[in-house]
């Protein structure tokens, strides 16, 4: 089991940031923002071969992360990753690209890599969860070392994807040799979408009683906080800014007030409104700042992060 976290009380808010012009863009963002933590790609998310981290780069990185004020919570790992792939071609691909993830987060002193787990494409949830057991100690194995721990994403369970249950997540878990490089990073708009009522204080309270019980607490290690396009059960993966979805304003309250996350990180994934982008239900185009500053209103005052 992975070690039991020493808690701060602290809320700790962030957003999905850029790294359009290199990774330290993200950290540049972050701190515009206010964030107290950041996710980003640390590679093309398109690619199965992206270009090394320019050393140059890396120097800014440091640079920045040493003024302090933000701290990279976590790295997302592409999307074209299935660890349960069929096809040898795709699962070797998968499973490189996440030993690739991993050095690149080691190498900048990020402590979470987030992933998508995969989807059995018709395999079946059996041996689709077995597959990616297999991949996981695969890549660990390959990586003793690696100081970072391989987040397993809750997802929406469109189509054959795995990871929309807290007991396939709990098998996953359950399945790794070495139990403390792997955790779990929740999605509202996921656990949402999978089925999960988390729209009340008493539903939020569930919901995490069972991942508590299914689980344990211990594994979880940061969440994603997006509202949902789709309603309960819908099992599509659609984000909405935040009070503008099926979710609402009282899921957002109910996990801020909710002192079982404090100390993990809460990072946005909303959608990105740019320049010729639809707007927002109310019209006008939002942008982390906006939802950020969303959650911030719910927050109890006790714990609004650092003085905002």
């Amino acid at each position: 089991m992975p070690p039991k976290r020493q808690s701060s009380g602290r809320v700790l808010l962030g957003a999905h940031t850029s790294t359009a012009g290199g990774v330290h863009h993200a950290l540049e963002e972050g701190r515009a923002l206010g964030c107290d933590v950041v996710q980003l790609f640390t590679r093309n998310q398109r690619q199965w071969t992206p270009k090394p981290l320019d050393s140059g780069d890396v120097d800014l990185w440091r640079a920045r992360l040493a003024q302090g004020g933000v701290r990279p919570a976590m790295a997302h790992t592409s999307y074209l990753v299935n660890l349960c792939a069929s096809d040898d071609t795709i699962l070797e691909k998968s499973r490189l690209a996440i030993l690739d993830e991993v050095d690149r987060a080691d190498l900048l002193g990020i402590p979470n890599v987030v992933l998508h787990p995969g989807a059995h494409l018709g395999r079946g949830e059996e041996a689709g969860v077995a597959a990616i057991c297999q991949s996981l100690n695969w890549i660990i194995a390959r990586r003793p070392a690696m100081k970072t721990v391989i987040c397993l994403e809750t997802t929406a369970g469109q189509g054959t994807t795995l990871g929309w249950r807290f007991e396939q997540l709990a098998a996953m878990l359950a399945g790794v040799k070495e139990r403390a490089r792997v955790a779990v990073c929740i999605d509202t708009c996921h656990l949402f979408a999978a089925g999960y009522d988390i729209r009340t204080a008493a539903g939020w309270r569930a919901t995490l009683e069972e991942f508590d019980k299914v689980i344990g607490l211990d594994a979880l290690r940061c969440a994603h906080l997006n509202d949902s396009k789709h309603e309960l059960g819908s099992r599509k993966d659609r984000h909405q800014h935040i009070g503008d979805g099926f979710l609402g304003l009282g899921a957002f309250a109910a996990l801020l007030a909710d002192p079982r996350l404090r100390d993990i990180p809460l990072v946005l994934e909303t959608p990105v409104d740019e320049a010729g982008d639809a707007p927002g239900p109310g019209g006008v185009a939002k942008g982390y700042a906006e939802n950020l500053a969303v959650l911030r209103s719910l927050l109890p005052k006790a714990s609004a992060p650092r003085g905002r």
